[in-house]
């Protein structure tokens, strides 16, 4: 591929970073500028994988698409991925680093469940699933800003993804509730007296808040066992977590009073997102 043809991939996946994925696009502005690229197509990868549901009708569909991604990464139709942007910018990005192909197919794998109306049964599967799709994220940058080595931060960045996925998660029920998908563990749900017909009907409560709040902590835990690690973090790879910091300012945005799961929009002003990712998460 021409140079001009790399150049048109990266400026797409910044372009689609920006404009779906502003936290991270934000948060990658700290890292050097000539990684930022690099960035924004993995960025943009995860985005492509995650919006999947979305385009298709039928989730047997959504399975061939997902296919298609897993065949690129793994070698396959290769005429196909050079005509793809982004799975063109993130293949000239896999090879510069020596990322592990695998560690994205297990994301796709992951992204599967998002494609059905499945329950989540247990906080483990969930914290799994964010591993698979967040924290991921946080270990491959990592590996972008270490120019392909090891950044000895492998335990932080799943701790940290996780709370970064949950949050997330979290922001979208309201989106989530009316499509039928739901992500609160089953577990928790139970334990709270609520049912998964109760959140799609829009009927919240007592149970709901306690549930939420639930999760909640355990974004909060995570949090604080990623700082517990940063130690293991370089400076010189601390831009992959830099989307941590804000993590607590939308948590404490669910808190506030008068917070309705189903209505509210949990978003923070571009000056209150600056100065938190200015501020670091650590």
């Amino acid at each position: 591929m021409a140079d001009h043809d790399f150049d048109f991939a990266y400026s797409h996946c910044e372009g689609l970073v920006r404009d779906l994925d502003p936290d991270r696009y934000w948060a990658s502005l700290f890292a050097p500028a000539e990684k930022r690229g690099h960035l924004h197509a993995l960025y943009a990868f995860s985005i492509e994988i995650a919006r999947v549901r979305e385009a298709v009708r039928e989730a047997l569909v959504g399975e061939i698409r997902l296919q298609w991604w897993r065949d690129a990464l793994q070698g396959e139709m290769r005429g196909d991925v050079r005509a793809n942007p982004v799975a063109a910018a993130l293949d000239d990005t896999i090879v510069k680093f020596r990322l592990p192909r695998q560690a994205l197919v297990n994301l796709i794998d992951a992204r599967i469940f998002d494609l059905y109306d499945d329950p989540m049964p247990s906080l483990n599967d969930l914290e799994g699933y964010c591993g698979e799709t967040s924290s991921v994220l946080i270990q491959l940058a990592s590996m972008i800003l270490a120019d392909g080595a090891d950044p000895g931060s492998a335990d932080a960045a799943g701790h940290a993804g996780v709370a970064y996925a949950i949050t997330g998660l979290l922001r979208a029920f309201p989106w989530h509730a009316r499509q039928g998908q739901i992500y609160i563990p089953a577990e928790i749900l139970a334990r709270h007296g609520v049912v998964r017909d109760d959140i799609v009907a829009g009927r919240g409560g007592p149970g709901l808040d306690q549930a939420l709040a639930d999760m909640r902590a355990v974004a909060r835990r995570h949090v604080q066992q990623a700082r517990e690690l940063r130690s293991t973090i370089s400076p010189q790879v601390s831009p992959a977590f830099q989307g941590l910091a804000l993590v607590g300012p939308y948590l404490k945005a669910m808190e506030r009073r008068g917070y309705d799961p189903f209505h509210t929009e949990i978003e923070l002003p571009r000056w209150r997102k600056i100065w938190a990712l200015w501020h670091g998460p650590f």
